[in-house]
């Protein structure tokens, strides 16, 4: 049998959640034989061995450009995304379209200008004039033609970006097509296209989670064509079906300072703007077992969302000296800003054991439903305001519990909200006696929101990849 003729992959890797799923873990160090990859990054030099361990020489390292669009160019892309989003009117969307314009005078200048045409332009084909002259614009920066350079020089057969939101990603996307090259990216979110702005380029292909995010697609993106997206499930979950990252109950529970002979209940925190009550509700939890309303002297593991630098649970951490704090082992390179927080390795696999030996989880409608789940966890999520009035102006179930992509989770019953604190004590107690409930609703949540095997996801782009890498 022939052997495949050898194939470059151009892979723009622009934040700490593509490294997370392609830098760490299978899809690299699994990249068929036939295939040499140029990793385009932002991670700072001195971390960048983390990740290049275990690999070959067929994969080779080069920096991002740092893009730094004009403004006409940015103000069209804050059209675009306004656009979106009064078009879609999701209702995600509608809560950022209804916020005030802050900053500076320029900042707000150009928001509002940009806001006035994104609100002209809401509908399909407009919106495809409008990402003409973006893309028009963005083709002239240097930082295109810079990439037009690096591509000559390398040839790749197709560039894949692992996000489709950073408008880093966009001039090698257009340095590409300019020269036939196919692109493709990942939906990286389960939420992404029902509470994010506009995709960020036109590529040529879109690999989702599922038929569920197919179908989302094409509906937000009527201009795209159904054999343009491939399901391929997410290598996020990959480490979750990895045995050999595992330690036993007995290892985790020592490596935290916990009793393993007691329940162990993790609450997992958002970031500050989108969950700035995670401290409170804390609180609330430490104050629910300390006076006896939740049974058993179960004990509570904090982990932050890796942007959070944690700062804000100190006094609940002062006031609860038994808390168990877990900040992941994210690198910030600049505090706050989610571009530039890196994951490591030995993070994603406190996750794998976390998510493995907890025995109920507690969110703020996060992503972490799907976390837990995987590993049949029940989940109860925080649905009561802490201030009055409170902070967003409306009840936080009728603001987060509403949104499209949380809308199944509810509707399935994959997990319970808790509408007050003594809901919470009721939802935490009956699932820790009885772990097994809603694991129906747990495993129908899954199948509609991730398709395939957890551990086939990187061979299945691998497979879209190969096929598509032919210049147009």
């Amino acid at each position: 049998m022939t052997a495949p003729a050898g194939k470059t992959l151009a892979l723009l890797v622009p934040d700490g959640v593509g490294v997370r799923n392609f830098l760490i873990g299978p899809f690299l160090r699994q990249l068929p034989r036939h295939w040499e990859a140029h990793a385009f990054h932002s991670i700072p030099e001195a971390f960048l061995p983390i990740f290049q361990e275990g690999l070959n020489g067929s994969v080779h390292w080069q920096n991002l450009q740092d893009y730094r669009p004009d403004r006409l160019t940015l103000g069209l892309q804050y059209s675009l995304g306004y656009a979106q989003m009064y078009w879609a009117r999701t209702k995600s969307m509608q809560h950022i379209l209804a916020q005030p314009i802050r900053g500076s005078w320029k900042n707000r200048a150009l928001n509002s200008t940009a806001k006035l045409l994104g609100r002209w332009s809401a509908g399909p084909s407009r919106m495809q004039l409008l990402e003409k002259a973006h893309c028009e614009a963005a083709s002239h920066r240097p930082e295109t033609r810079c990439y037009a350079k690096a591509f000559g020089q390398i040839h790749p057969d197709v560039v894949f970006s692992t996000n489709q939101r950073p408008s880093q990603v966009l001039p090698a996307v257009l340095a590409a097509q300019s020269e036939g090259i196919p692109c493709a990216t990942f939906i990286f979110s389960w939420d992404n296209l029902s509470s994010k702005g506009r995709i960020i380029a036109p590529f040529d292909y879109y690999l989702v989670w599922s038929n569920h995010m197919r179908s989302e697609l094409l509906h937000y993106y009527p201009h795209i064509k159904a054999q343009q997206v491939h399901v391929v499930g997410t290598p996020q979950f990959e480490p979750y079906g990895d045995p050999a990252l595992l330690w036993t109950r007995e290892e985790f529970f020592e490596r935290i300072g916990a009793d393993p002979t007691r329940k162990l209940i993790c609450y997992s925190g958002g970031d500050a703007g989108t969950c700035p009550e995670d401290p409170k509700h804390v609180e609330v939890l430490m104050g629910l077992i300390r006076d006896g309303h939740i049974a058993g002297d179960p004990q509570v593991i904090v982990r932050p969302v890796p942007v959070d630098d944690g700062t804000r649970y100190l006094p609940a951490r002062h006031k609860y000296p038994e808390l168990i704090w877990a900040q992941p082992e994210w690198v910030h390179t600049e505090p706050g800003n989610w571009s530039k927080v890196i994951p490591t390795p030995a993070d994603v696999q406190f996750l794998a054991n976390l998510t493995q030996h907890v025995d109920l989880n507690i969110n703020l409608g996060s992503t972490m439903t799907l976390d837990f789940g995987i590993h049949d966890k029940p989940v109860v999520n925080v649905a009561f305001d802490v201030a009055d009035p409170p902070i967003f102006g409306m009840p936080v179930w009728d603001y987060y519990y509403f949104f499209e992509h949380y809308r199944p989770v509810v509707a399935l019953g994959a997990a319970r909200p808790a509408r007050s604190p003594e809901e919470l004590a009721e939802h935490v107690n009956t699932y820790l006696a009885n772990p097994s409930l809603d694991r129906e609703g747990r495993r129908r949540l899954l199948d509609m929101q991730v398709t395939g095997s957890l551990c086939g996801a990187s061979g299945r782009i691998h497979e879209v990849l190969d096929a598509i890498a032919v210049r147009k």
